[in-house]
């Protein structure tokens, strides 16, 4: 396990990812020098997307699936106590020994964690608190990487808690939308977020054709991948077809107005169940205004851009949209198969709201007839989030990282707009209940051949 770029130089700036060919070492200088910087731009990146935030916006927690943003900020800080400094750093000294059951989420074999659902219930410690709390764990990190032997094997679990941490960075801003848009005067996460200049149509739906072959699928072990991603394995794959683009919002909108959250037969049970019981009648976020539709964004509420790929849809509310329209959702291999064979590695699109040139924490509307699969939004499946041939989790507290939530939950794809461009790759299987449908989650389409 050689801590090297893509390219085969040493890691840089842009570039976390981790081979898992060499057998175990000691990290050099240099490499150690480069991991302490990719640590801090991580942890920089999380803090700056509280800068529009307020201690009061901090502390809301709208629902049991979400977490207060103070919350992220010191959890994410907890994973690093916790799996590097607590056992790596001699002498090391816990900043409060509170925090070990306040802000741990679920690894049970570590303590009891505090209850997901009252974490919004936490006004101590204070915000100012946490962040001194995340300054300390910090300054330890620089302590270990510039005055300990560092191998390869504690690096991989520092490159573990970074890829954690941007998780929580879209958790974060997806928690916070949900917030705000419980609030009557619905508040702009910023006000200065920039509009697509090029939403003045969508491009016709075109298939990519995908022919009948065995095909390797998994994370083949080269690039960091979480371990839900692998083994890489051999599967056969029927001759299928898959969508270039998203479902806009005003296909959705054709749906919606077809009388389709009336019609029962288009939905799964479990699907239809959930729409009476919440008495829904269009996505997360739309709202209906005097006859004309909006859409609630980190921006505000706006008027809904139909060209734009419709956002914030449930697994179930994506598989009646294909049951309408004649088609399906895909596969989760269907979909990798299609973006290696149709996507460069790095297409993971401009979108990208802290690394690309603009600032756009949300979809883009498709302006170029080269499919993108990657980046812009999250894209349900069709499978259900199991593991792969071969796998194994862990059997230290890490282990339960992934493989716990196996059960009922199905896999996404893609990544979205708020997704760290870095932090996208081909093999990543995020999974969600088919209920949820406040992370950034859009539809494409399949079909058979």
């Amino acid at each position: 396990m050689i801590l090297i770029s893509e390219a085969g130089s040493e890691v840089t700036e842009n570039s976390p990812h981790l081979y898992w060919q060499e057998p175990e070492r000691e990290l050099s200088l240099d490499e150690r020098a480069a991991l302490l910087g990719q640590y801090q731009k991580v942890r920089s990146e999380t803090e700056s997307l509280t800068d529009p935030l307020t201690s009061e916006d901090m502390q809301l927690q709208s629902m049991p699936d979400a977490s207060p943003s103070k919350w992220h900020l010191a959890h994410t800080s907890w994973f690093f106590e916790t799996f590097i400094l607590r056992s790596l750093l001699p002498g090391y000294c816990p900043f409060d020994s509170a925090y070990h059951h306040l802000f741990n989420s679920y690894y049970n074999a570590l303590g009891q964690p505090f209850s997901r659902p009252q974490r919004g219930l936490l006004s101590r410690p204070s915000i100012e608190e946490v962040f001194a709390y995340r300054r300390s764990i910090d300054r330890a990190i620089e302590q270990w990487l510039t005055e300990e032997d560092v191998s390869t094997e504690h690096a991989n679990l520092l490159v573990l808690g970074l890829n954690h941490e941007q998780q929580h960075q879209e958790l974060l801003l997806t928690d916070i939308k949900h917030a705000f848009s419980l609030n009557p005067i619905l508040p702009a996460y910023r006000d200065d977020l920039e509009s697509d200049p090029r939403g003045q149509g969508s491009l016709p739906s075109e298939w990519l054709e995908v022919p009948e072959d065995n095909y390797t699928v998994g994370c083949d072990g080269e690039d960091f991948c979480f371990d839900n991603e692998g083994p890489a394995h051999l599967r056969y794959q029927q001759a299928f077809r898959l969508q270039s683009r998203l479902i806009t919002n005003g296909e959705y909108l054709e749906f919606l107005q077809d009388g389709s959250y009336q019609e029962p037969r288009l939905w799964l049970s479990d699907g239809w169940a959930h729409v009476q019981q919440g008495r829904l009648q269009a996505p997360l976020y739309w709202r209906e205004i005097d006859g004309d539709w909006y859409q609630f964004t980190l921006g505000g509420l706006q008027p809904l851009d139909l060209a734009a790929p419709v956002c914030h849809v449930s697994f179930y509310e994506a598989d009646a949209f294909a049951s309408w329209a004649g088609h399906r959702l895909p596969t989760e291999f269907e979909w990798e198969i299609a973006a290696w064979l149709h996507c460069r590695k790095d297409a993971a699109g401009r979108a990208n709201m802290l690394e690309a040139g603009r600032y756009q924490p949300h979809p883009e509307t498709t302006a170029s007839s080269e499919p993108r699969l990657l980046g812009n939004l999250w894209q349900w499946t069709s499978s259900a989030y199991q593991p792969y041939p071969g796998f194994r989790a862990s059997a230290d507290a890490v282990g339960e990282y992934n493989g716990k939530f196996m059960c009922n939950q199905m896999v996404l794809r893609g990544g979205s707009c708020i997704t760290p461009r870095n932090h996208i790759r081909i093999s990543y299987r995020n999974f969600f209940y088919p209920h949820q449908a406040w992370q950034f989650t859009g539809i494409r389409l399949a079909g058979d051949l």
